[in-house]
């Protein structure tokens, strides 16, 4: 949104004559020439609509499109040029979406011609999409505030802004049990979902290679207790074990089981959306949500109990993940693979439940406090969203990850018991109270913002190289 604009920029209703248009475009290139040397670089363009308060844009696309002799500026004319060309497409798509030409945009309007494009919205989300751009409160959107809104987004078409509404209100990438996102038949057609799906399993293999180290201390404070030993003692412990590399046992299996606990999460997804009809409201995108990561944990769960056993081997005691698997099979057949599945399973619902519903109330609290004139909240604050909501969905269901993780780890010695979820939790509450059922929880907190921080980072990244829109 231009809401920062030189109020010279922000008309009334009325068509502007050429001699106007052209006054603001100069208006317009004043202000952004910060070094006033008659061009204007990326960095130039960047602060100008930085400080004008623009949401996220692709400031490269713009100066590539309209840098026409390659010099990595843009002079007026090239500037002007990229105005008109770029308010003449606006304006096409401005009527497409005003169906009955009477000048305004309303609610009705903007979810009818998002549902020929394949994308379904609902009265709220549609509210919430005329709201970003609204800026006289009148619940209407004129073409002033349409042109201003998009004049530094190059969109070339209504699909276009359709793909941007649609990935700017939904959710972002984050924690493991974070709800796909719902994709148009274009976008599938297109190979959209695939790349995206593959950009996400990038993001969380580097995110979780970096963050390794404090999830193997978090799997043996669970397993072992911590008998009052520091975070510090708990590493120099394993380094002096089996070396620096020892820190990253299990990792390989951790991130093996991604792409295809990705791709079964969506594709579960998929099914039940379409069941319900395709547009979901929260609590329904939370069922959904959950049904989805419960399938998917199933088909999985073998991997996540050698990713256990993997990241608690001494040294020399597995060979690699074929060996491990073998070994559990040979002494404790195949039940052992779904040890601990029934705790794995009830901690889905909270995790994932608290994780959307936290992340939702604070976006959209965000939106309607601070984002009158954009649906993007932007980076720092989803990233802020992410962190505290994936904190709050593991506070709740981090004593079921506990007794999973003992479940899971839990080998055929003779004579050990094998105690049950109800067992193993009272086992905990009566040799080490409460605070028991939270042992390894602090590496967890830990490695939240990093892993949150690093998987954004690397999504954004990826999407880009793979040719996939914000």
């Amino acid at each position: 949104s231009l809401a920062g604009l030189p109020c010279g920029c922000i008309r009334a209703r009325c068509e502007e004559s050429g001699a106007e248009r052209e006054k603001r475009w100069t208006e317009l290139f004043q202000q952004l020439d910060l070094n006033k040397d008659g061009r204007i670089d990326v960095h130039e363009l960047r602060s100008g609509l930085a400080a004008w308060g623009v949401a996220r844009t692709d400031v490269d696309e713009i100066v590539r499109v309209s840098d026409t002799n390659q010099d990595g500026q843009l002079d007026f004319e090239e500037f002007t040029r990229y105005l008109r060309t770029h308010e003449k497409e606006l304006k096409l798509m401005f009527r497409s979406l005003d169906r009955n030409n009477d000048g305004q945009i309303d609610v009705g309007e903007i979810q009818q011609s998002l549902h020929s494009l394949g994308v379904e919205v609902s009265t709220e989300q549609a509210y919430r999409i005329l709201r970003s751009m609204d800026r006289d409160g009148t619940m209407t959107i004129d073409w002033n505030e349409w042109r201003d809104h998009f004049l530094f987004n190059p969109f070339r078409n209504m699909e276009d802004i359709a793909h941007y509404w649609k990935h700017s209100l939904m959710l972002d990438i984050g924690e493991q049990l974070t709800v796909p996102d719902e994709f148009s038949e274009r976008e599938r057609r297109a190979g959209l979902v695939w790349r995206q799906l593959v950009a996400g399993a990038m993001a969380g293999a580097v995110s979780r290679t970096g963050t390794a180290p404090l999830d193997r201390l978090k799997v043996f404070l669970q397993v072992h207790g911590s008998g009052g030993a520091s975070l510090w003692s708990g590493l120099r412990g394993m380094v002096q074990e089996g070396g620096v590399q020892s820190l990253w046992r299990g990792n390989g299996i951790n991130v093996l089981k991604i792409a295809p606990e990705s791709a079964i999460k969506f594709m579960a997804y998929e099914q039940v959306t379409q069941i319900n009809g395709g547009s979901l409201r929260v609590q329904e995108r939370f069922i959904a949500g959950s049904l989805a990561g419960a399938t998917a944990q199933t088909i999985i769960y073998p991997m996540e109990v050698l990713k256990t056993r993997l990241t608690l081997r001494k040294t020399g005691q597995y060979s690699g993940m074929v060996d491990c698997a073998r070994q559990i099979l040979r002494k404790e057949g195949v039940r052992a693979f779904y040890r601990g599945y029934v705790p794995n399973t009830l901690g889905i619902i909270p995790y994932a439940g608290i994780d959307l519903a936290v992340y939702e109330t604070l976006k959209n609290a965000w939106l309607q406090r601070y984002c009158v004139g954009s649906a993007d909240p932007g980076v720092l604050v989803l990233l802020g969203c992410g962190t505290v909501s994936s904190t709050c969905g593991q506070l709740a269901s981090y004593p079921l990850a506990l007794i999973r993780t003992r479940m899971q780890a839990q080998a055929s010695t003779e004579g050990a018991p094998k105690l049950t979820m109800v067992g193993q939790f009272k086992h905990i509450v009566s040799h080490e109270g409460v605070p028991g059922l939270y042992r390894g929880i602090a590496p967890n907190f830990l490695k939240v913002i990093p892993a949150v921080s690093i998987s954004y980072v690397v999504y954004e990244h990826m999407k880009k190289a793979l040719g996939v829109g914000s």
